[in-house]
């Protein structure tokens, strides 16, 4: 398989067409066809650059967990406060959905996992695991500092966190609600801080 950073410019092209199919279809609502309408170019030429959509899909999904982690980092460098770096948590979903209410690939994926390839499977694990690890970090972090007073231990707060704006955006395409996340993230964040 191959990975994201070593991509041709027409592979690129395929990577982002597939990962907005996959936003607003999911896995299993979108063919090489599609694709290949999107990119301007034949099936047999993506076949060429990703022999199957899980292939395809893995390189998507492993790009965009890339993409979420340095956004991670950058998160750090800028904000030193747990309320802050949650804000700008969700931001990063905000922004997802607020593209014609997209949804999160890996939440979409999620949903989906029960009928995954497992090489697909294990990227969406991987990049929840980052969340969740990052999360829990930063609640504890803001526990220990004192901006965080929710009683609960930091994994669950996480996870509770991370679930929620996964939902929400799952909830504000069903209802066509131009909300999504952003409501949910400043309850919970208001409920939890000091």
């Amino acid at each position: 398989m191959k990975h994201f950073s070593e991509l041709s410019a027409t592979a690129e092209r395929v990577v982002d067409a597939a990962e907005g199919l996959v936003q607003h279809r999911g896995y299993n609502g979108f063919s090489y066809d599609d694709v290949a309408g999107l990119v301007g170019i034949k099936k047999p030429s993506i076949h060429h650059h990703f022999p199957t959509k899980a292939e395809l899909v893995a390189v998507v999904t492993q790009r965009y967990t890339h993409r979420f982690r340095t956004a991670l980092v950058a998160i750090e460098g800028q904000q030193a406060q747990a309320p802050e770096r949650l804000a700008a948590y969700a931001a990063l979903f905000e922004d997802t959905f607020a593209q014609n209410r997209r949804l999160c690939l890996c939440g979409m994926l999620g949903a989906e996992a029960e009928s995954l390839p497992d090489l697909v499977n294990a990227e969406v694990q991987a990049f929840f695991r980052i969340n969740l690890d990052w999360l829990t970090a930063v609640l504890a972090e803001g526990q220990r500092q004192g901006t965080v007073r929710a009683a609960l231990p930091a994994p669950q707060l996480a996870e509770a966190y991370f679930c929620a704006l996964e939902g929400a955006m799952v909830v504000g395409r069903g209802l066509s609600s131009p909300r999504g996340p952003g409501m949910v993230s400043h309850i919970f964040v208001s409920s939890v801080l000091t």
